[in-house]
């Protein structure tokens, strides 16, 4: 009796991969500090219970810096240094993605 011959396969991962491209921009919604000058636009910049200045918020939650068609920052180039330091794909960004997809299922 032969043995029946096998198909191999691909084990995808469990997440894709994080990319920008890919992610609903979830770090968008989450308070962002004024800690340092990098050039913000004044129009984005408001200011927390406290008095210190953050990232304005529109009334939704989303960065007012976000373009709402690409899911992209209109400001990188200038965006503040928390943004600058929560890189794609750290362990913050990983959680952050996670805690967005539980909300949508």
């Amino acid at each position: 009796m032969t043995e029946p011959s096998r198909i191999a396969h691909t084990q995808l991962p469990e997440e894709p991969a994080a990319s920008c491209a890919n992610c609903a921009a979830c770090c968008c919604q989450l308070e962002v500090m004024l800690i340092s000058d990098t050039g913000v636009p004044q129009r984005f910049i408001g200011t927390d219970a406290w008095g210190g200045e953050v990232m304005r918020r529109l009334d939704d939650g989303w960065c007012a810096a976000l373009d709402r068609d690409s899911m992209r920052c209109t400001i990188y180039e200038q965006r503040p240094l928390i943004c600058r330091e929560f890189e794609m794909g750290s362990a913050e960004c990983l959680d952050e993605r996670r805690g967005m997809s539980a909300i949508y299922r």
